[in-house]
């Protein structure tokens, strides 16, 4: 990064973690319902460490390193609260991610030193659907939360890859649609997103990333790697973002 992108980016790194200190502090009821609501999903047993999480992948990232996107998951699961991670994409799904790009290093993109690692929301839940729990069973100061940090996560996100020359890659998009657990978020991003650099994608868990590009590729066998990603990426674009 330029020493001006690296300023940019301490600035929004330092505001970042101040908001999930903040956010801690407005729900002390949190950690209750995302046991509940793991309960409820009969998800197996694990330890609830960090219910509104920060990556610290981002405390790593220095003046010297080349940021070429910013990938954003849907919300931190089992793996990514733990307090010996508190990171982002650290589960199966960014055992996937990054095993893509190593498999295609003509893309120019190593996954744990170009990419800044974002998601919708830092509220962890264990499944995303368990947000649908926190936000029925939770008070008013819960559903406030659960949109702010919406609200803000795309609007920083959006002002972060205009001030550092970044790619946005949105993976996971069925709850962006109307009425879907993320739609504050997408209608957030359409509004301060420069969508020329912004592509979505089908998430990397369970392969759907990989299988959705490899079907993409079988009918479109005239264009790169590169050009596929593109293409197939704002293809969704429209299909969420609408023309633009």
């Amino acid at each position: 990064m330029t020493q001006e992108q690296y300023i940019a980016f301490d600035a929004f790194r330092n505001e970042f973690k101040a908001k999930i200190t903040e956010w801690n502090s407005l729900a002390p009821e949190l950690l209750k319902l995302q046991k509940e609501a793991a309960k409820d999903a009969k998800t197996p047993s694990y330890s609830f460490e960090t219910p509104i999480v920060y990556n610290r992948a981002l405390d790593e990232i220095t003046e010297n390193d080349e940021i070429k996107i910013i990938v954003i998951g849907d919300n931190p699961g089992k793996d990514e609260q733990l307090l010996k991670n508190n990171k982002y994409l650290v589960g199966q799904a960014g055992k996937l991610g990054e095993g893509f790009f190593k498999k295609n290093p003509e893309l120019g993109i190593d996954f744990r030193k170009n990419a800044i690692i974002l998601n919708k929301t830092p509220v962890h839940t264990a499944k995303t659907n368990q947000i649908k729990y926190l936000l029925k069973n939770g008070s008013q100061e819960i559903k406030n939360l659960l949109e702010e940090t919406q609200v803000w996560m795309a609007q920083k996100t959006a002002e972060l890859a205009e001030k550092i020359n970044a790619e946005i890659w949105l993976v996971g998009y069925s709850e962006l649609k109307p009425k879907g657990l993320f739609s504050r978020y997408r209608e957030t991003l359409k509004t301060y997103a420069d969508l020329k650099n912004l592509f979505v994608f089908q998430h990397f868990s369970m392969n759907r990333f990989t299988i959705d590009l490899a079907n993409f590729q079988t009918q479109h066998k005239n264009l790169s790697l590169k050009e596929s990603i593109e293409t197939l990426g704002k293809e969704h674009l429209r299909e969420i973002f609408g023309d633009n």
